[in-house]
């Protein structure tokens, strides 16, 4: 059963979360620790992300810089296929538009196709440092509708050269991002909503949010998609503050609010460990809220937080 299929079936509210593949030279014993500490909580699926390249430029000699490419986190696919042999659970890839073109994407997912790893979350990606638009690569994508368009040539066997194959056995389903308090990028709230929409008709199965901190700009989210005729499961992506610098990073970097509620409990925390505190108890809060809401899913995404997600799992799941 795709992942799809079974957020769109009856169950009871299920748990995921995300990980992030290891820094370049980093083994992957980590990762395996930070999967194993959430096991208890029988999440239905993990996701993994794919991060685009970065560039970078060192001094050299006579006062000029040479620019170098890092690629900080390769691995997605490999991971994808070390946490389906060694735990069983259904890994969900990342595919994004950011810094591939359409012939290395269709080799991402002839490799997926061949280990039988179908379930995909399709995304745009993020900008490059530095850059105030997403500039696509030669022969990339501009946006993540471009990719489901690919994704769907694929399963149909139609290759990026125009030629056709077979056709895939089990073809890929997939997800994309949805923003509660809209994409940074979209003028409004109405076009990001016509954007999803058209998404979710090219064939996305579910989406994703990204985080939030305020339950009710969720299901006003829900609300809008459902009056504009999105009709998928939507996933509430919830992550547990842990450092006092969360408290404007998050919002600089995702382009979120927080409810005036948590604006008042985190003005009095003074070190890391009460925001972690607060952190898990106010995930607590929204994780009950949404179970209680019957939501199809909730995702966490626990970039150095598994020991919130953890407490936070344990009092809900």
């Amino acid at each position: 059963m795709s992942i799809a299929t079974y957020l769109s079936s009856p169950h009871s509210t299920a748990f995921s979360f995300e990980i992030l593949p290891p820094l370049r030279g980093k083994n992957i014993s980590k990762l395996y620790e930070t999967v194993e500490r959430l096991l208890p909580y029988n999440p239905s699926y993990i996701n993994i992300t794919t991060h685009r390249t970065d560039v970078i430029y060192k001094e050299v000699e006579g006062g000029y810089f040479r620019r170098y490419t890092q690629q900080k986190r390769p691995g997605c696919t490999a991971i994808a296929i070390a946490l389906k042999m060694k735990y069983g659970i259904t890994p969900v890839p990342h595919v994004i538009c950011s810094d591939y073109n359409k012939t290395e994407l269709e080799d991402v997912l002839i490799d997926l196709s061949f280990m039988g790893i179908t379930d995909l979350l399709v995304l745009r990606g993020d900008r490059a440092a530095g850059m105030n638009r997403f500039i696509p690569v030669e022969n990339g994508h501009s946006h993540a509708i471009g990719l489901c368009e690919q994704v769907n040539n694929f399963n149909n066997g139609i290759m990026i050269d125009g030629t056709e194959q077979e056709t895939q056995a089990i073809p890929f389903t997939y997800g994309v991002a949805g923003y509660p308090e809209k994409h940074e990028e979209a003028m409004n709230m109405e076009t990001d909503i016509r954007y999803l929409k058209a998404k979710v008709e090219a064939g996305a199965k579910y989406v994703v949010t990204q985080m939030f901190f305020d339950n009710r700009k969720y299901f006003a989210f829900v609300e809008k998609c459902r009056e504009n005729g999105i009709n998928v499961p939507i996933i509430p992506g919830l992550k547990p503050l842990t450092s006092l610098t969360q408290k404007e990073l998050l919002p600089k970097t995702f382009h979120i609010d927080f409810p005036e509620e948590l604006v008042k409990e985190l003005q009095h925390c003074k070190t890391n460990d009460d925001v972690k505190a607060l952190g898990v108890e106010w995930g607590i809060a929204q994780a009950r809220e949404l179970k209680q809401a019957n939501v199809p899913s909730i995702h966490f995404y626990s970039m150095s937080a598994s020991s919130s997600v953890e407490q936070i799992a344990k009092q809900v799941y």
